[in-house]
Formats: structure tokens, C-alpha cells, sequence
């Protein structure tokens, strides 16, 4: 799925049509944004982030559009002049104040804007890139506090849906075997691979927090180091301390999964925590759950549970 997304973002790179990023927190969307921009004949341009919510609490044609003042204290290009012809990324648009959102209106319907205490006009030649969360486009209008529907027609020139890590679970292997060797590189931390259970575990974690929680997880188990193999029990202890200890039965988490995924995810937490409660020993295990153990080990195998690390086997 992912490939798909970088196929599809590769074939809109060289347009210049404005592209809004649709996905959850941590989805990965600004990584998306950096690769279509480096993808396109603006790679290499500037890249120029501005956070929605760093807007609320500043004066937002300062910050914006600069000051003019030759030199002077505050004068100085705001990020559209700072971003030239390169790309403008509009990260969570759904919290612009209401002053931002009218000033970045004015921009893009004349297509030049002029610096705090001057009026010579400087055309706007960046490209923009938004990201905002699932619902933006219902939820925009007229009415005081929501998101300009105006603006949104400015932005939305393309839409790209971005993936919660939940709906490709497939590419999670890839996508641990990608942060350790890029963790490995840039932080210098040793290697660690992650053993067969855990990718199996890890495949089947809904990941709430998406791609940050993943690239926070990996981090994490290579900033503790430990043996070259990250096994599944060194997994569920990393899982259990990321949840809160009253969790109900039913978690919103489980609720955005199928009928199967949901089962496979309990199944799996009741039996690696009823095979520690048996220590280890499947005998023991099958005779707990009422399974025949040959039935018990298939089962094992097919969720991912490393019964082999808990304990010895036997009766």
C-alpha cells in the first residue's frame, strides 16, 4: 500500500497544483509531503513548514509575510518569502486560527502578499502542500470557528489519502527492518533484528499512534540494547508499559478492526498470559484452556506467540 502511495505521489510531483494530505496524527503525512516535494522539479528548492497551531498565539502576517525595515530589528523575510519557489507545507490546517486562515486567503487569491509596513507587492511562487485529519471537508464552512470553506478550495486541488499503519500491516516488517538500519546509521546504535514472533506481534498491534509509535518503539529497544534478537517477550513488556493499566475489554483500538483481526488480538494476549501464568509449559497451557495440545501448538504458531522463550516445556 505504501509503495502505491509514492507511485501515486511520484505522478503528481511535477504538477503545481496544491495537494492536501488526509490521514490520522503520526500517519507519516509530513514525510509525504517532504517526498513529494523531493520527488518534483522543486526538489531543489526550500521546504518550509508551518504548523497550524504555532499561528494561534503569534501575529500571523508577521510570521507569514516578514517585515520590511532594510535591515532593521524584526525585519526580515516570513516563511512564503523563505519558501521562494520551493514548497510551502501547511501542516494540520484544521488549526489555523481564523487570522492566519483569512491572510493565507488573500495570498492565493491574488498570488502575492506584501511584507508588515510595506506595499510593494512580492509574488508567491511556492507550491503548497496541507495535511489535515479525517472529515476536514465535512466539518469546513461559513459558520464562526470552523475551517474556511473557501481557503479548503484553495488547498484541495488534489487529495491523497494517507493510511493509519492499521490498514497495512503487511509493511510492518519492512517498515521495522527500515528504522533500525536508519537508527543504526544516524544515532550509531547497535544492530538488533527483530525475531519472526515479534514482526508476527507487531503486524497484528493496531499501532494507535501509527508510524511515530513504530519509529518511537524501535528506537526505544535500540537505545536498551539487549541481545541481537528482539524476541516477543521483550515486545510484550514494551506494549504493556505504552498501555494504561485499566484498560476496558473493549478498546477503541479493537473497534477499528475487522471481526477476525479483533479475535486474533485477544486470543493472542489471553494465551501469553495464561502460558506465563503456566510458566512456560504448554502441557500445562492446554490443559488450562481446555485445547488439545497439538491443536495448542498450531494455534501458538499461527498468532505468533513464542511459547519456546517463556519456559521449558512439559507436564
Amino acid at each position: 500500500m505504501i509503495q502505491q502511495l509514492r507511485t501515486e505521489l511520484q505522478q503528481i510531483a511535477g504538477a503545481p497544483t496544491s495537494v492536501l494530505l488526509v490521514g490520522e496524527h503520526g500517519s507519516g503525512r509530513e514525510a509525504f509531503a517532504r517526498f513529494l516535494h523531493e520527488s518534483g522539479p522543486r526538489a531543489g528548492q526550500p521546504f518550509v513548514t508551518v504548523v497550524g497551531s504555532a499561528l494561534r498565539n503569534a501575529d500571523a502576517d508577521l510570521l507569514l509575510f516578514g517585515r520590511a525595515g532594510n535591515g532593521a530589528e524584526g525585519s526580515g523575510p516570513g516563511l512564503l518569502e523563505q519558501a521562494g519557489t520551493g514548497t510551502l507545507y501547511l501542516s494540520e490546517i484544521e488549526d489555523l486560527p481564523a487570522s492566519a486562515q483569512r491572510a493565507l486567503l488573500g495570498v492565493l487569491e491574488t498570488g502575492s502578499y506584501t511584507r508588515v509596513g510595506d506595499t510593494r507587492p512580492i509574488a508567491f511562487g511556492a507550491r503548497i502542500v496541507s495535511s489535515a485529519l479525517p472529515g476536514l471537508e465535512n466539518r469546513a464552512g461559513s459558520a464562526p470557528g470552523s475551517f474556511r470553506r473557501d481557503l479548503l478550495a484553495h488547498l484541495n486541488g488534489l487529495i491523497v489519502r494517507v493510511p493509519a499503519l492499521r490498514d497495512y500491516a503487511e509493511d510492518v516488517p519492512d517498515l521495522l527492518r527500515h528504522y533500525v538500519d536508519r537508527l543504526v546509521d544516524s544515532d550509531g546504535l547497535a544492530f538488533r533484528r527483530f525475531s519472526v514472533a515479534a514482526q508476527n506481534r507487531l503486524r497484528n498491534y493496531p499501532w494507535p499512534d501509527n508510524v511515530r509509535e513504530l519509529r518511537t518503539l524501535v528506537q526505544r529497544l535500540l537505545v536498551q540494547g539487549g541481545s541481537e534478537e528482539i524476541r516477543l517477550e521483550e515486545i510484550e513488556r514494551e506494549l504493556a508499559q505504552a498501555q494504561p493499566a485499566d484498560e476496558p475489554l473493549v478498546k477503541q483500538d479493537l473497534l477499528a478492526l475487522s471481526l477476525r483481526e479483533a479475535r486474533e488480538q485477544f486470543e493472542r494476549a489471553y494465551l501469553q498470559q495464561q502460558l506465563l501464568l503456566c510458566h512456560g509449559k504448554v502441557g500445562q497451557l492446554a490443559k488450562r484452556v481446555g485445547m488439545e495440545r497439538t491443536h495448542l501448538y498450531r494455534k501458538l504458531r499461527s498468532l505468533g506467540v513464542d511459547f519456546r522463550s517463556v519456559g521449558d516445556d512439559g507436564d
